[in-house]
């Protein structure tokens, strides 16, 4: 375990190299990540290299005992590039090519893009796989969804479909064609959605976006096949930005050794109250990716701000707090963006953690601390990982679905995410965010938010997950189509309705129109966006509508499956209701959290064998009191903990206990 930062020897005279480098190693820096933009300076024209500069930068990191990332260059494609091979660009709706900007002017199925690309990640695997300084590899620079309509982008997609379909005749059929007589009789009349018109056919759109998806695993793979073969002893992994995307990172992070992420909590006082909230999903959501611990490769050093205005600095204790809170999510190493804020270029106002004067201040010192505390808990702490007995899936595709065709005012299906997350958080429960294709063996309690596209396979799985003994929770706005986005021609919520017990007789979009649903026991919970109308067949109704047209109609059902059960949620109440649905739930399932923490408290867990290291934060600005049931020592003062602790704001503490 590790705090590293980025560092662009490029940007800075030589003269600060050493200075940094010793300053970096009395902090207690443990590593860089070097040259994720410098390809015009690893290449300033096609075919002449020059590495020496890099070369002196790993040796004197090497000397200093601090270990290497590098970066493949790829996601700035330097100009000699663009002006000789123009084909690197993306292409709009439009066809108009998107010209160089702030970064990521490349299109995935560009031939010249692939060509140099190999080259010059190559050159750089060739070089440096045997550096005992380069420790792995992160390839490009957040990849994301391109969304190119070139003619490169038209073969390919073309050559996609067919690869899936096979025939005109089958496309035909699985997407709908004959709807606006949209219908294919040649191959040459399949492209990409030129024109950007928002009334496509949303089979089609789906597949572009999977295509486009897998042009950004081919152009990884490209390189990966390079680094694999070249360095067979240094890892590579990717730094995903935080989700919503339309990129999914599934795909882009299955071939890779593990995930990392890009982690920028929000400063404003606006986004206080939720911020922390949104974050836990974030770091919960990348260690599902992989189902595995996570780097974090860029996080907060100082208020960001560029292309857009600056948000407030960080409070004090905030950098180290939420440093400490992706930590206790599954991270395993956490880098911080950037050593120094830049002088020249976009990101001048994306602060580092020494400002421009070049003296080291407050967000440093507590830089220095979070160092010191990590690289004394590192050999306790590594190998240890989260387990939990709450799953919360996740779809990629389900995001892309709601993106293509919106349901209803108000409504988002990645918003809806994070309330049942902030939910089961406040509850001080450990989350596993999974993917939908990912296995339910283990746990107790799985919720599954509006699985709108749905086949009959991932139906018998929740099914059978219930059967066994699991409680699932299913909700609105699930089993509405195929996996092709095609409706299903049968009752809601479709192949999930025997196992929910229900059909939905109809439904209202209600939007962002406030009602209000009552429990059986008479406790009444506002809702918004969506009310189904539900028939309970061989499931019970715990909660009925109040108002409108359909008042005293089901809202929310139980239904017994095997020895486990199925809730069914037909509308999207307020935080409270789930908050007390779930910890009703984990008490019958048995299921361990901490109770009673205060807003802003997290809680988390790391373990290996019986060995459990609890994580305390207080991610607020505010003084907060927690139970957390014993005396413990803190393994960051060594001094005793009472039962009951108070926190400070942005206060951290862990403590070790052996399992019973």
């Amino acid at each position: 375990m590790r705090i590293g930062v980025d560092y662009y020897p490029e940007h800075w005279d030589r003269s600060l190299w050493e200075q940094d480098a010793q300053l970096m190693k009395e902090t207690g820096v443990k590593l860089v990540r070097l040259a994720e933009f410098a390809w015009s300076r690893l290449e300033p024209e096609e075919g002449k290299f020059q590495f020496e500069w890099l070369d002196d930068a790993i040796e004197l990191f090497h000397q200093k005992g601090i270990e290497v990332v590098l970066g493949t260059p790829t996601c700035t494609p330097p100009n000699w590039l663009v002006e000789k091979h123009p084909d690197v660009l993306p292409v709009d709706a439009q066809l108009h090519p998107r010209y160089p900007g702030v970064r990521g002017h490349r299109c995935y199925n560009s031939p010249s893009l692939h060509r140099y690309t190999k080259i010059i990640v190559d050159k750089l695997a060739r070089r440096y796989a045997n550096h005992p300084a380069v420790i792995g590899w992160q390839t490009d620079n957040e990849f994301g969804l391109n969304e190119c309509n070139c003619e490169n982008c038209n073969e390919q997609f073309r050559a996609w479909v067919r690869a899936k379909y096979g025939d005109l005749e089958t496309v035909n059929r699985e997407w709908g064609t004959v709807v606006w007589s949209g219908e294919y009789s040649r191959w040459s009349q399949v492209t990409t959605p030129l024109g950007g018109s928002p009334h496509l056919n949303p089979s089609y759109q789906l597949d572009y976006y999977r295509f486009q998806i897998d042009s950004c695993v081919v152009f990884q793979q490209v390189q990966l096949e390079i680094l694999r073969e070249q360095c067979p002893n240094q890892f590579v992994t990717h730094n995903i930005w935080s989700y919503p995307t339309m990129l999914d990172y599934y795909k882009v992070c299955e071939p890779l050794d593990f995930a990392s992420l890009d982690y920028y909590p929000n400063t404003n006082p606006d986004k206080a109250d939720t911020n922390l909230y949104s974050g836990a999903l974030t770091l919960d959501l990348t260690r599902g990716i992989k189902n595995k611990n996570f780097w974090i490769m860029e996080t907060m050093s100082g208020p960001p701000g560029c292309w857009f205005p600056m948000w407030r600095t960080p409070q004090p204790g905030f950098i180290r707090a939420f440093s400490w809170q992706s930590i206790s999510r599954g991270a395993d190493t956490v880098v911080h963006f950037r050593w120094r804020s830049a002088t020249i270029g976009a990101e001048q106002f994306w602060h580092g953690l020494i400002d421009h004067s070049n003296v080291p201040g407050r967000r440093f010192r507590e830089f220095a601390q979070l160092c010191r505390e990590v690289n004394k808990l590192s050999d306790q702490l590594d190998g240890t990982e989260l387990r939990n007995d709450v799953a919360l899936l996740h779809s990629h595709e389900q995001y892309i679905a709601f993106r293509i065709q919106p349901q209803v005012e108000g409504m988002d299906y990645f918003d809806n995410l994070k309330v049942y997350h902030r939910a089961l958080t406040k509850l001080g429960a450990g989350v596993d965010v999974k993917n939908t294709t990912d296995s339910l063996d283990g746990y107790k309690l799985v919720v599954a938010p509006s699985l709108y596209l749905l086949d009959e396979e991932m139906a018998a799985k929740l099914h059978a997950f219930a059967e066994a003994g699991g409680t699932l929770v299913l909700t609105h706005r699930t089993g509405v189509k195929n996996m092709n986005n095609v409706c299903w021609m049968e009752p809601l919520p479709g192949p999930l309705a025997k196992t929910a017990g229900i059909q939905v007789e109809e439904y209202d979009p209600i939007g962002t129109h406030v009602h209000t649903l009552t429990m059986n026991d008479d406790k009444s919970y506002t809702c918004t966006q969506w009310c189904d109308v539900i028939k309970p067949v061989t499931a019970e109704t715990i909660a009925a509508y109040a108002d409108d047209f359909f008042a005293g109609k089901p809202a929310v059902t139980v239904h017994p499956v095997g020895s486990g059960k199925v809730i069914y949620i037909g509308t999207q109440p307020e935080e409270a209701f789930f908050v007390d649905l779930f910890q009703a739930l984990m008490e019958e399932s048995g299921i361990q959290r901490f109770k009673d923490l205060p807003d802003g408290v997290q809680i988390s867990v790391r373990q290996k064998r019986n060995e459990q290291y609890l994580f305390v934060l207080n991610l607020s600005k505010e003084v907060k009191t927690v139970e957390i049931g014993a005396n413990y020592k803190s393994m960051l003062t060594d001094e005793w903990l009472e039962p009951v602790v108070e926190l400070a704001p942005y206060s951290v503490d862990i403590v070790q206990y052996t399992a019973g």
